[in-house]
């Protein structure tokens, strides 16, 4: 069976467990023990979350959540992780794909997001995507020191 893309609800098991282990990969990579948001933030309108399948298995996922009022047409990217051993075959590039025609019908205009030193194939990912770098944020996010932030308008 071919990788498939879509939503599902960020409280099921699948898409949890590829919540957590995005967590956990960037807790063991910037050595942070918490991170503090809402699984809610995930669930439309507010918000959307998508889970790749590699043959039915978990093989990735990327959540976007408003950024100001629900509706607003601004969001941002969280949470993209891929299976590490997916990871550089196109998966995350898939991804993202779905991510940005998901979120342009769910109402967003502009997408945002934030990636760190520390995460260089993101940062490749993203520049060879079409994401242009900016140097803040809009009102109502909230960004991470020495973080790099990234823009696209859907």
């Amino acid at each position: 069976m071919p990788l498939t893309v879509g939503p599902e609800p960020v409280t099921g098991y699948g898409a949890r467990s590829l919540y957590l282990a995005a967590l956990d990969e960037l807790a063991r990579r910037y050595e942070r023990t918490t991170l503090r948001e809402a699984l809610k933030e995930y669930e439309p309108p507010s918000g959307l979350f998508l889970v790749a399948r590699d043959d039915g298995a978990l093989a990735g996922a990327a959540g976007v959540r408003s950024i100001g009022e629900p509706g607003g047409g601004l969001g941002e990217v969280k949470r993209l992780w891929v299976r590490p051993d997916l990871r550089r075959h196109g998966v995350a590039t898939r991804i993202m794909s779905a991510l940005e025609g998901h979120a342009r019908e769910a109402g967003f205009a502009r997408l945002y997001l934030e990636t760190g030193p520390r995460q260089p194939e993101a940062i490749a990912l993203y520049r060879r995507e079409g994401w242009v770098e900016v140097a803040a944020y809009p009102e109502g996010a909230t960004r991470h020191p020495n973080s790099l932030l990234f823009t696209k308008s859907l």
